[in-house]
């Protein structure tokens, strides 16, 4: 699955009390189509996948996938602690249209699971890359786990035929440069449209089954014995592929300077802020492919104070960021609180210049 562009890491809608409000999600999703973004991760860490049941992880993602614009890349987050888990949320991800399903390091024992070296850490990623029926994108955030995925793990997982690519929110300076370099030596077919675009697998579904009913309909179930012709679905001309080669696909996500990113080869990025102003983050990356770095470094400089402060205020912050945006925020599910009066003013000052 190609992962270039622009990747929105959307928020989970809850009600007052709590529950999931699932047609703010599908706004969300419908909204986020719209834009020239190349996909949507759903259930990623801003997603808060761990306050979620297995029901309502399992509602989330078949909600958010039948929502979503049949071109757009679709990740699902299968946030879970063990490899068993993990995978019955891959299965259900791959049989709602998800393209990857995004995979972070576990947080239990950790001084098990985050030594130098650990070979449990190594089993578990590939456990589910073994048996998982979708490729899968590594997700390191330090700031949430407490754990910076070493490069000489990323580089191990990397030659894994079933690990695609990384979503990096480690800040530490040139750690995507040297992912990069340590997996310079991987090369693999994904395939792409004739304008080299990503093609899901939503997009090679058939056009019938995708309208969600029949070709025609039989005439002994017409009542009333008059003469009814009921035109059948055009036949959708078949798309036309082709196979593009890509090396270990890294995504700059978090608040990680995405400009820095892009200069050392990353294949797109996976912003906290596109999660309220995907529009303003897209920008930036379409400059930077235009061939015009200044620009795109003037753009991202905009957008960048408000992505570092965002981050500092935490979730709710983000959330409020959506609500001012046109996007469904709401409150994070306690005990994560929402953004106090003082915060909410100094989020809109900072989003005045880059709302959609």
């Amino acid at each position: 699955m190609l992962l270039d562009g622009m990747h929105v890491p959307l928020v989970t809608p809850f009600y007052p009390d709590g529950r999931v409000y699932l047609r703010k999600l599908e706004h969300n999703v419908d909204r986020v189509s719209r834009t020239p973004a190349a996909g949507m991760v759903v259930l990623g860490s801003l997603g808060e996948p761990g306050s979620l049941s297995d029901d309502e992880t399992r509602e989330v993602l078949a909600v958010a996938a039948g929502a979503a614009a049949r071109e757009k890349v679709l990740i699902a987050g299968i946030a879970r602690e063990g490899v068993r888990e993990a995978l019955r949320l891959a299965d259900h991800a791959a049989n709602c249209g998800y393209d990857a399903v995004l995979l972070r390091t576990p947080r239990a024992w950790p001084m098990q699971m985050h030594r130098a070296g650990s070979a449990e850490m190594l089993t578990f990623f590939r456990a589910v890359a073994d048996q998982s029926p979708l490729p899968v994108v590594v997700e390191n955030t330090p700031k949430l786990s407490g754990y910076d995925l070493p490069v000489e793990t990323i580089a191990a997982l990397a030659e894994h035929g079933n690990v695609i690519g990384l979503a990096e929110a480690s800040e530490a300076e040139g750690k995507i440069a040297t992912v990069l370099k340590a997996t310079a030596g991987i090369s693999r077919g994904v395939t792409v449209t004739t304008v080299f675009a990503a093609v899901t697998g939503r997009m090679l579904q058939p056009e019938a089954a995708a309208a969600g009913g029949a070709m025609l309909v039989p005439a002994e179930t017409l009542s009333g014995g008059a003469a009814v012709a009921v035109a059948a679905l055009a036949a959708k001309p078949a798309l036309k592929t082709r196979v593009k080669l890509v090396g270990f696909q890294v995504l700059a996500a978090g608040a990680v300077d995405c400009f820095a990113a892009l200069r050392s080869g990353a294949a797109g990025m996976m912003p906290s802020l596109a999660a309220c102003a995907p529009q303003a983050c897209h920008e930036v990356l379409a400059t930077w492919k235009d061939g015009d770095a200044a620009l795109a470094e003037e753009k991202y400089a905009r957008v960048r104070a408000a992505a570092v402060r965002m981050e500092e205020l935490g979730l709710g912050a983000l959330k409020f960021g959506c609500d001012l945006n046109g996007y469904f925020g709401g409150r994070p599910r306690l005990p994560l609180l929402p953004a106090s009066g003082v915060e909410q003013a100094e989020i809109a000052t900072l989003l005045q210049e880059i709302r959609n």
